[in-house]
């Protein structure tokens, strides 16, 4: 069969998930939209500040629409943060102090957090550096939350960890249930534990945000889900407004904290990013869905299916071997509206331990809400794809890296 025909039967296989992620996407728009009205966004918000920025209004009116779009007392939304990661480490550093103990319940951490953690051979300042013990529990073999487990490591630790995507792994992502009956486990034991959860790639995936189910801090990237495709760079810290100001601190300097920063030109296209969102991750979630079906058809192993519950954007394909892997990142590259024509290759990319391929022909560099697909060139070599800011330019893309995977398996020749 041509990869049109499976591509046409892909979509209809998934028309009930596609009914499932407007009406999500319905429900976040209008809660974003109610945000912005309740805290009389107007045009003057839109222009930056520079210098010390003090006195932002269009910086602290965002924070504040962002906390309430997400649930949360209060939220830290900058442009200073370079990454998911580098708000994670601000939100850690903030929080934990010599001789606490972090906890990650949801197993390994993503990769580049393991140098914040414990360090390694590129420089100093991790946790352990600073005195901060670390445990972790991992998760079942049907990624569900090892309650016992964590129950009996949660009783002396000053921080639990909880990633809601998989990362580079097999395991499924975590549903704000899932993620609200961790919190229930915790506070049973520890009522104390500062409970912060790594929101990248979740956000707007649901209708509730882990604010909502008592998580004290989330804490995501901006050109991931929240940006909409439109927020050049950036990230957030959401939840409680003490915590949150620690964060803060962090990030500037104590006694400083969120009242300084300026905005510079960077407030329009994050409040337009913030407004598009919803309708913008129900894009990149069809996509995902439609990228399991079609992978499905050909014979390879998805994870979630194309009919499985959605908590994240992210469809892994597993393709056997690094040539499947090379490929599809090809493919994808090829059908992207920027650097089509770049073949992207391997490489020693900083914070991982092994090489890795990235495509992304993006309008922002690297923002994976846009189509992109990347993988450790490592055993069992499962490629991660995510992103697609429409779902007809996301449908090519897959179909293009479809294409490229045909002719290396030398299954057909009929394109």
């Amino acid at each position: 069969m041509e990869i049109t025909q499976q591509a046409q039967l892909a979509e209809e296989m998934c028309a009930e998930a596609f009914k499932a992620f407007e009406a999500t996407a319905r429900h976040n728009g209008e809660k974003v939209l109610q945000s912005f009205i309740d805290n009389r966004v107007c045009e003057h918000h839109l222009k930056g500040s520079n210098g010390y920025g003090y006195g932002d209004d269009g910086r602290d009116t965002l924070d504040r629409v962002y906390a309430q779009v997400l649930g949360a007392e209060a939220a830290l939304v900058r442009h200073n943060f370079i990454n998911g990661t580098h708000a994670i480490t601000v939100a850690l550093f903030g929080v934990l102090r010599t001789g606490d103990k972090l906890l990650s319940v949801t197993g390994k951490p993503y990769d580049t957090l393991c140098g914040v953690i414990n360090g390694d051979s590129r420089g100093g300042g991790s946790l352990r550096e600073y005195g901060i013990d670390y445990a972790q529990v991992d998760l079942l073999p049907d990624s569900k939350p090892d309650f016992a487990a964590i129950q009996r490591e949660c009783t002396d630790c000053k921080a639990v960890f909880v990633q809601r995507s998989r990362g580079y792994s097999a395991r499924k992502a975590l549903t704000v249930a899932q993620i609200g009956e961790i919190v229930t486990a915790v506070r049973q034991i520890n009522p104390a534990a500062v409970i912060i959860v790594d929101n990248c790639y979740g956000e707007f995936c649901e209708t509730l945000e882990p604010t909502s189910v008592g998580v004290d801090l989330i804490v995501g990237s901006l050109i991931k889900n929240p940006g909409g495709g439109i927020a050049e760079t950036g990230g957030y810290i959401a939840g409680k407004s003490d915590l949150v100001e620690q964060c803060a601190c962090r990030l500037t300097a104590p006694g400083i904290g969120s009242e300084a920063g300026c905005s510079l030109n960077q407030n329009r296209a994050m409040y337009l990013g913030l407004f598009y969102a919803p309708e913008i991750v129900a894009n990149a979630l069809k996509t995902s869905a439609f990228a399991s079906a079609l992978f499905t058809l050909m014979g390879y192993t998805c994870s979630p299916g194309h009919d499985e519950y959605r908590s994240d954007l992210i469809a892994a394909i597993s393709l056997n071997n690094a040539d499947g892997v090379c490929a599809f990142c090809e493919g994808i590259q090829a059908g992207s509206p920027i650097d089509s024509f770049i073949t992207p290759q391997p490489w020693a990319m900083p914070g991982y331990d092994n090489d890795v391929i990235m495509a992304a022909g993006t309008f922002t560099a690297g923002a994976s809400i846009e189509l992109s697909a990347d993988a450790p060139i490592r055993d069992p070599y499962t490629v991660y794809l995510q992103g697609g800011l429409t779902f007809p330019s996301g449908r090519l893309g897959v179909m293009s890296a479809a294409k490229k995977l045909l002719k290396i398996d030398r299954k057909d020749t009929a394109f």
